[in-house]
């Protein structure tokens, strides 16, 4: 059956059903171990598309038009790539056992339209995985641009608005950001490895180590649907099979202690978050980029965290800048 998308609450299960067998005390290494000082030097994480792909797209985007398709009735056999699915799984390869991140670029996003390009970004989106929705309201395409909100609230997605977003990970395997607008200024996409991130800290201090295969409370910002539990129970680090399965999520692990009935960090709790921080935002580990429009940045939320740095837009409503965010799960058969 193709399987067009799936629930918020499906997707996170999926996510967090992340095997462990022990606490890993010596380094990961690996491909996803990458350090962002070497990258920098290097192109071979980007993937420049070819004109046949992207008329190949281009011909499946019609075919889905002519049938007057919702986006969430498009599936994987609805938006047919002959050639280009088989380079796509090579990519979903590459974010589960390999790198664990790409940048694809050349989507035609201004001469497409925006309409046409989340529909074609959805079509590739199938071929790499699963779709889910985002939030339990079901949204499956995730606007990323600055509302007007206030991101000094607790509440507010700082996604909606222009502010600085720090280290963190989606709740799915896979988060896919497209480019259809940049900022007049600012708005750089950051990302480090947290494989990189471990072996780091386990030079470091090897005695905080295990405080990350313990559970943190996390702030569900009013998000979680039913029962509106205001903080989960999630453990950032699991380790089997060779490989280190991480969440992170600073901000959301801070503002949990807002909720009086959420643990208290003791002082190594205190430590390890300043520091695991602190490690991650080391030059030597991040690798920063801006984005073009028709870039699509692809990412896995196990092996890398991302942030953004804060920006100023144009002042003219259509040129603000806007990503469009999709959520991917994929098949670990």
């Amino acid at each position: 059956m193709d399987v067009h998308h799936q629930s918020f609450a499906k997707q996170a299960l999926h996510y967090f059903a992340r095997d462990h067998e022990a606490v890993r005390r010596t380094p990961v290494g690996g491909p996803a171990a990458w350090r962002g000082a070497e990258l920098r030097a290097r192109s071979d994480w980007q993937v420049r598309l070819t004109s046949e792909q992207i008329e190949e797209l281009d011909r499946a985007r019609a075919a889905v038009r002519a049938r007057g398709l919702e986006l969430a009735a498009v599936g994987r056999d609805a938006f047919a790539l002959p050639t280009l699915a088989p380079v796509i799984r090579t990519w979903s390869r590459e974010l589960a056992d390999g790198r664990g991140f790409l940048l694809v670029r050349g989507l035609p996003v201004a001469r497409w339209g925006d309409e046409d390009s989340a529909l074609v970004y959805w079509g590739i989106g199938q071929h790499l995985g699963v779709p889910g929705a985002q939030n339990p309201m079901g949204d499956l395409l995730g606007h990323v641009t600055d509302l007007g909100e206030d991101a000094a609230k607790p509440l507010v997605r700082l996604y909606r608005t222009a502010a600085n977003i720090d280290w963190h990970c989606d709740l799915a395997d896979v988060v896919g950001l497209l480019c259809l607008r940049t900022a007049m200024r600012g708005g750089a996409s950051r990302i480090v490895s947290s494989v990189a991130i471990y072996d780091e800290l386990l030079r470091r201090r090897p005695d905080l180590v295990d405080r990350l295969y313990e559970p943190f409370a996390l702030d569900s910002r009013d998000e979680q649907g039913e029962g509106k539990r205001p903080f989960l129970p999630i453990t950032p680090c699991r380790f089997a099979q060779g490989r280190l399965r991480t969440f992170w999520h600073g901000d959301y692990f801070r503002s949990a202690l807002r909720h009086p009935e959420a643990p208290r960090w003791d002082a190594r709790t205190e430590e390890l978050v300043a520091l695991y921080d602190a490690i991650a935002s080391d030059p030597a580990l991040v690798l920063e980029m801006n984005f073009e429009p028709g870039d699509v940045q692809l990412i896995s939320n196990h092996t890398t965290l991302h942030a953004r740095s804060e920006y100023e837009d144009w002042p003219e409503p259509h040129r603000k800048r806007h990503l469009l965010r999709l959520w991917l799960s994929l098949d670990r058969s």
